[in-house]
């Protein structure tokens, strides 16, 4: 029988006279930590985090158990309504249900132990997440991070300087979206990124804010979110410059043409840290 997705509501009372409905209490934080305590979940949620769905054998690759395994874990993430389910054709693909899961996910990585390397494999996807990643829909990693820098440096953004500054900061948390800098695209923002191809209008009229930046978990800087933040990826992904890396990764790679089209469009000066794509 396949996963039902969606919260998993409680069963209710029925109604009687006078009933007013359930009584809740603090949030019951004991339901999502005991999903994310087990190892191959985890990783099912972090293979998903750049926004994209995937079939089951994929993620039960990436999460390395059995398909029957990854199947009993799927329901539960869709249960608890972490995941969601999209039927096409014969085929079954999984997302992540809301961005909140990921930002739970990525804060619980900022507090715990880093797990020992036991392959090259490990060692390079590790590499490869840190260098240029998505979040959810947009660029994070030391290539996000970089690029929001350089929209600050040009200004092209203005209100922050693309630093954490907890002192000045009291509500930011790593690992989750940022409250705390009022970043503004500049009227020479403006003209960069409709040069670039993007739509401001288009976006400006969608319910999104147009720019929200998160603390990226590795950089521990400011990686630009949002309406535009996700714009600039898909551009990125459009024009050939990032590829996806393996597919049940969220890590992105620079082709040639991203890392001379960057540093053109944009000023970014990327060292041999990013790697290119092959």
């Amino acid at each position: 029988m396949p996963p039902v997705c969606g919260r998993n509501a409680s069963a209710e009372p029925e109604a009687s006279p006078g009933y007013r409905g359930p009584m809740y209490g603090d949030a019951d934080i004991s339901i999502p930590a005991g999903l994310l305590s087990d190892p191959a979940r985890a990783r099912v949620l972090l293979a998903l985090a750049d926004g994209r769905a995937l079939p089951a054998s994929m993620l039960a690759t990436e999460a390395g158990v059995a398909p029957s395994t990854a199947s009993e874990h799927l329901a539960k993430l869709c249960a608890a309504g972490m995941l969601s389910v999209e039927p096409h054709g014969r085929h079954r693909y999984y997302r992540i249900a809301d961005p909140l899961v990921i930002n739970a996910v990525e804060a619980l990585a900022e507090i715990s132990p880093r797990a020992p390397v036991r392959s090259l494999r490990q060692g390079t996807r590790a590499n490869a997440l840190r260098h240029a990643r998505l979040c959810y829909d947009h660029l994070a990693g030391g290539l996000g991070v970089a690029l929001m820098t350089a929209l600050v440096e040009t200004g092209a953004l203005d209100g922050g300087d693309g630093a954490y500054h907890p002192e000045a900061a009291p509500t930011d948390r790593l690992s989750a979206r940022g409250h705390d800098v009022g970043y503004k695209l500049t009227g020479h923002g403006a003209a960069l990124v409709g040069d670039f191809g993007i739509d401001l209008a288009a976006l400006r009229a969608r319910r999104r804010p147009l720019i929200r930046y998160c603390l990226d978990w590795t950089e521990q800087r400011h990686h630009l979110a949002g309406a535009l933040g996700a714009a600039l990826a898909g551009r990125l992904f459009e024009l050939d410059w990032v590829r996806h890396a393996p597919p049940a990764s969220r890590a992105v790679r620079l082709t040639d043409a991203g890392r001379a089209g960057l540093a053109a469009t944009f000023g970014l000066s990327l060292d041999d840290a990013c790697p290119a794509a092959s």
